[in-house]
């Protein structure tokens, strides 16, 4: 298989996932800055331009983190990265898009992209205090969502990862985490696994 991916980006929480699965894959580097994703090459892979994309085994594409996740959940049920039950996997899918579609989405997509939401450069840092606020937001209401130890079901599951990769942003650019989603952010960092992966990609653990 070959993962498509951008160091500290979203497809972090995927490239965990795999890694987690133990699983044999080519990792083709995606540089965002520099375009990547609008070569004709990726495009013929892709043709949303966006990151993650998993071409499987049978050469197919698949795009999205949580289409991603969920296949490889589905795909290797021996790991357990859902819950099994329908109400469990449904609570799983539910915390994955509100962090995927809102958190990054709408709170993250403002802070790193601020040119995407204004036209003009003196509207940036009303858009940033905005994007900053939709993450804070959400983030108090995952954070009441959480138990107060361990992982999002119980035990490390897809949700998981999609939690981190966010948790992972805000502790790099400043935004304080509430007690429940700390909590998760430094339990995620005692994985052998996650620890690999960001050395992987090229981040000094501290």
């Amino acid at each position: 298989m070959k993962l498509y991916l951008t160091p500290g980006s979203c497809t972090t929480g995927i490239h965990i996932l795999m890694e987690e699965l133990d699983l044999v894959f080519e990792a083709h580097l995606v540089n965002l800055m520099a375009g990547d994703q609008n070569t004709s090459d990726y495009l013929a892979v892709n043709p949303k331009a966006t990151i993650p994309t998993l071409v499987r085994n049978d050469s197919t594409a698949l795009t999205e983190f949580q289409a991603i996740a969920y296949w490889l959940a589905r795909s290797y049920p021996k790991a357990k990265l859902l819950p099994g039950d329908p109400d469990g996997d449904a609570r799983a899918i539910e915390l994955m898009d509100y962090v995927v579609g809102t958190v990054h989405g709408q709170g993250f997509a403002r802070i790193f992209t601020t040119d995407r939401f204004a036209v003009n450069e003196a509207d940036f840092e009303a858009v940033r205090a905005q994007g900053i606020d939709v993450v804070t937001r959400g983030f108090a209401v995952i954070n009441d969502s959480l138990p107060p130890e361990g992982y999002v079901m119980g035990s490390f599951s897809i949700a998981d990862a999609a939690l981190f990769y966010v948790e992972f942003w805000a502790y790099k650019t400043g935004i304080t985490l509430p007690e429940n989603c700390l909590k998760h952010y430094r339990l995620m960092l005692e994985r052998p696994v996650v620890r690999r992966v960001l050395m992987e990609e090229g981040y000094r653990l501290d």
